[in-house]
């Protein structure tokens, strides 16, 4: 479960052409919250630099559709932008996706149309992106793209492989490559099909572990890596999609918790010349390393070392154990490097990365109860911790060998802000490394590959996202765009009204500090008392409070008279194993017994009407509404509740079990679902589901909407028709904020 932004998360930069608005005071609306232009300037994605650092490329929406996406590029020594490619030449007119890319996009919260992702090649000359269900490659110098596939069938995750010799892909559930100097297409396996599935992700890796791919490519492009995944041991949940002219009966294999997973191994196959050429299927060729063996778990991560050796992840099924494997790629010899436990569950994460000497590595690890970097020799012994304290590393940046230098996010500072540092790989303290920005608020950082420069996305509550290039000491070197709050800014017409929270921490009833913002309403007077609107998401991997821009709808909400507050409770990210830790085995009660702190807070002020304090949230912040009006009625006159899960055993094994452990175990799930408590309910009520969601499926919810008949309690509801777990779309949008604000302003507002 990710958590749902009300607003996505959007970058501004300046073009040529730029966006002129009238200066003159408006007044913020919800239609133009999510109409264009942006209100945080204009519409970019994945920033990223060329392999050897000379180049940006990112994704930009058109000026005549913010939705559909172009590929560009910032040359860094002439400062100029350049469309690189058009959609529109390659393909105009709707889009035709097979049901697989639809739903990666919905994994990946890939929205819009056009070129939604790329890749670059290794030697920096040229691009990959997917486009309609075929593959193209744009070849830099020669200004031109190639479509690489023309087939009736889809082609999903493509990519280049590290030479830039191939491209690779899955078509119907198999393989490909395709060798771009001959167009010679190669079936790496042919018998997929069905519930058999080579080279691809399985929906938990997918949604849950943030694994996309089932492929990895050797450096030296001899060998490839593959999962063989049989998804026949998963139930089939028959489910409906409703759409406004049509009912889609889906069998879906829904892993729900405490049922049967895929059945997943791991195979190495070795890529010749004269097998690249040969065009027939190589798949029984392939050495198959057996998995089962390792008993019920989950594939987590995998990652090369050299040609002849990559690692495996390997998570046990109740994710107290994460072992990091080695693997001979010719023999398929085995060693564990690496075994991390816990007594709750073992965090999966990205940061592994191996030296160019093929025997170090640096691995990041909770068994200090934060997150924090550890060096080790590829024997699997430890040489040092690189970084300590009572506060976590967000993630490892780069790493600079010639100078030994390792740069990284974190929360030294403060858990509400993130800043890069950094520290020494043989030398230093680990607990003092050096502060590298500067500036109050959220650093977004991304490196070039020879850790010289890097990306610094930054927003405080101030600033909405800008882009600055600097060198590795800090030094900013460009802006490529400072996107300041002037004239032609399309914030600018509303920022005189702009409205900014302060920040407090109350105490847990275990002691632990819980960090809120609070932001009084427009026009603020302190002898009056005013509605509140808790903002709420709760659950583990995400963080609500902290010192980035913020929600433009919780700003609406400020502005139109509420008193906006979010408080971060135990179980949320970026505090260590102990705060998240409370939720083990027991969603739905520390985190409500800290919404309730907050409340009780909010009722100390003069200026709050405790009668009139209503709660709001999307996904987990769905079921936490549910069950702080369920378990503390006293406390909300009025909730939304969007997209809730309602009972655990109806989410998925992976991120269910990991927090709240097997059905068959115990009690917990009982006493962690909504229905228990559903005569609890005393408030205002308003739920709303997509009625397509294949995440938290609308049974969710329809369960909940008969209990509550069944009781004669009234509550109201909004489905949307067609529309999955992100509820995309502007008019869905607009329409569903519309919903929130006119909920509250008749239960609230006097």
């Amino acid at each position: 479960m990710r958590r749902l932004s009300l607003l996505t998360a959007t970058m501004a930069l300046l073009s040529s052409s730029g966006f002129t608005a009238s200066a003159a005071a408006e007044q913020l609306t919800i239609e133009r919250i999510f109409t264009a232009p942006s209100l945080t300037g204009e519409s970019i994605r994945s920033l990223r630099f060329s392999p050897d650092g000379q180049t940006l490329t990112y994704l930009k929406g058109r000026d005549d559709d913010a939705n559909r996406y172009d590929l560009w590029q910032y040359n860094i020594d002439s400062q100029q932008h350049q469309l690189l490619v058009n959609s529109d030449d390659l393909f105009s007119g709707p889009e035709n996706l097979s049901d697989e890319e639809k739903a990666r996009r919905e994994r990946l919260r890939l929205s819009g149309s056009g070129i939604v992702s790329y890749q670059w090649s290794a030697q920096s000359d040229a691009l990959l992106f997917p486009l309609n269900g075929d593959v193209y490659y744009y070849d830099l110098q020669q200004q031109k793209a190639r479509q690489i596939t023309a087939t009736d069938a889809f082609e999903t995750d493509a990519r280049l492989s590290p030479q830039g010799n191939y491209v690779s892909f899955i078509r119907e559930q198999n393989l490909y490559t395709v060798n771009l100097q001959t167009g010679k297409e190669q079936a790496i396996t042919e018998s997929g099909g069905d519930t058999i599935k080579y080279g691809m992700a399985e929906f938990v890796a997918q949604e849950e572990m943030d694994r996309m791919t089932g492929y990895w490519w050797a450096p030296d492009e001899s060998k490839l890596v593959l999962t063989k995944v049989d998804e026949s041991p998963v139930e089939i949940a028959a489910r409906s999609e409703i759409y406004a002219d049509r009912i889609d009966m889906i069998e879906q294999r829904y892993p729900f918790a405490g049922t049967d997973n895929v059945a997943v191994d791991l195979g190495v196959v070795s890529l010749s010349h004269n097998e690249q050429s040969s065009g027939s299927s190589i798949e029984s060729s392939i050495k198959w390393l057996g998995l089962s063996v390792l008993g019920d778990g989950y594939l987590a991560r995998v990652n090369w070392v050299d040609g002849d050796r990559f690692t495996y992840q390997w998570q046990s099924r109740d994710q107290q154990q994460l072992d990091l494997r080695l693997v001979d790629a010719n023999d398929q010899k085995q060693q564990v490097l690496i075994t991390e436990t816990s007594d709750s569950w073992v965090n999966i994460h990205d940061d592994l990365h191996f030296l160019s000497d093929n025997k170090h590595f640096v691995w990041a690890s909770e068994r200090s109860g934060y997150k924090h970097l550890y060096l080790y020799r590829l024997d699997g012994s430890l040489i040092r911790q690189l970084t300590s304290g009572n506060w976590a590393v967000d993630a490892l940046a780069a790493i600079d060998e010639q100078t030994g230098a390792i740069y990284f996010t974190g929360r030294l500072k403060s858990p509400l802000q993130r800043h890069l540092y950094r520290n020494q790989l043989n030398t230093g303290s680990p607990g003092s490394p050096s502060q590298i920005t500067e500036r109050e608020g959220m650093h977004n950082i991304t490196f070039a590959a020879n850790a010289q420069s890097y990306l610094d996305s930054f927003e405080s509550p101030q600033q909405p996202a800008q882009v600055s290039l600097h060198g590795p000491t800090g030094e900013r070197l460009a802006w490529l765009n400072e996107n300041a709050i002037d004239a032609s800014h399309p914030l600018k017409p509303y920022y005189h009204d702009w409205l900014y929270a302060d920040y407090g921490t109350l105490e847990a009833e275990d002691g632990q500090t819980l960090y809120y913002q609070l932001t009084k309403p427009a026009n603020f007077d302190a002898e009056k008392q005013y509605p509140v609107l808790v903002y709420v998401y709760g659950g583990p991997g995400v963080q609500v409070v902290d010192k980035g821009f913020g929600s433009l709808f919780l700003q609406y909400m400020a502005q139109q008279g509420y008193v906006v507050f979010s408080l971060d409770n135990r179980g949320s990210a970026n505090r260590g194993k102990a705060f998240e830790a409370p939720i083990y085995r027991n969603m739905g009660t520390p985190e409500v017994a800290d919404q309730v702190r907050g409340v009780e807070y909010l009722r100390t002020l003069e200026f709050v009407d405790p009668e009139r304090i209503g709660i709001y949230g999307h996904s987990y912040g769905g079921y936490m509404t549910l069950m702080s009006m369920f378990k503390a009625p006293d406390y909300f006159a009025a909730g939304v509740s969007g997209a809730p899960v309602t009972d655990w055993s109806l989410y998925d094994t992976h991120y269910t079990e990991r927090y709240m452990g097997m059905p068959q175990d115990g009690d917990a799930y009982q006493n962690a679902s909504v229905f228990p408590y559903a005569d609890g309910l005393q408030g205002d009520l308003l739920m709303y589901h997509g009625m397509a969601d294949d995440n938290v499926l609308f049974t969710h919810s329809t369960k909940l909407y008969k209990q509550l008949q069944d009781n004669q309690q009234q509550f109201q509801m909004m489905n949307y028709p067609g529309k999955k777990h992100s509820l995309n779309g502007t008019a869905t949008k607009i329409h569903r904020h519309q919903l929130i604000h006119d909920f509250f302003q008749q239960t609230l507002k006097k």
